[in-house]
């Protein structure tokens, strides 16, 4: 039987700890280290070592909505 196929959704710089903590809890998700290279502003082809959120398909497309709605409402305060 072949293994599923995990997916990564990167978390963005400047997301507060507190949120990413509360996904790793209530979603089945591994947080991970990732290189990528970066393109915008003066990080032209710098590499950095970002933080992902690793897991199926469905459940990282539930994460990256979550994720975001909480980003809305912490940047609304």
């Amino acid at each position: 039987m072949a293994e599923e196929e995990l997916y990564d959704m990167l978390v963005p710089p400047g997301v507060p700890r507190k949120m990413i903590y509360d996904v790793a809890e209530k979603f089945d998700v591994e947080v991970v280290r990732r290189q990528q290279r970066l393109s915008f502003a003066n990080m032209d082809g710098d590499a950095r070592e970002l933080i992902a959120f690793r897991g199926k398909r469905e459940v990282v497309e539930e994460v990256q909505e979550y994720l975001f709605a909480r980003l809305k409402e912490f940047v609304a305060e």
